[in-house]
């Protein structure tokens, strides 16, 4: 039975062997992907996952599904699966990268936008 998906907050539906899953890009399941694989930048956990290295794939199966049983899709996970995880991968977090485009505009439209950004790993130590 396929499990729903919220298509606002970015969810995707996914099938990995027998086991229905919801991902989604959240920053913190991103983070947990990016840690277990050793990623060095968001275009490093990017190419990785879209590029279905395997590593990546088992993680990102793991560590972004919302609803549905992760561990024991990625224990089922097989070759034939990848190119849906690809999908599922490119579209949660095309998603929130949209979004982001988006808002980036709306700033651009009225008053001025503040922008805060996070300090360098440099700069903190």
């Amino acid at each position: 039975m396929a499990l729903s998906a919220n298509g606002a907050r970015g969810e995707v539906p996914l099938r990995v062997g027998s086991v229905d899953l919801v991902i989604a890009a959240e920053i913190g399941r991103l983070a947990a992907v990016s840690t277990a694989l050793d990623c060095k930048s968001f275009g490093d956990l990017y190419q990785r996952l879209l590029g279905v290295e395997v590593a990546a794939t088992i993680a990102g199966v793991q560590h972004l599904a919302v609803k549905g049983d992760g561990a024991r899709a990625a224990a089922e996970l097989t070759l034939p699966d990848f190119p849906a995880c690809a999908k599922a991968f490119a579209a949660a977090l095309s998603h929130h990268l949209k979004d982001s485009e988006g808002k980036a505009k709306a700033g651009d439209e009225g008053a001025p936008a503040t922008t805060t950004t996070s300090p360098s790993r440099s700069a903190t130590g």
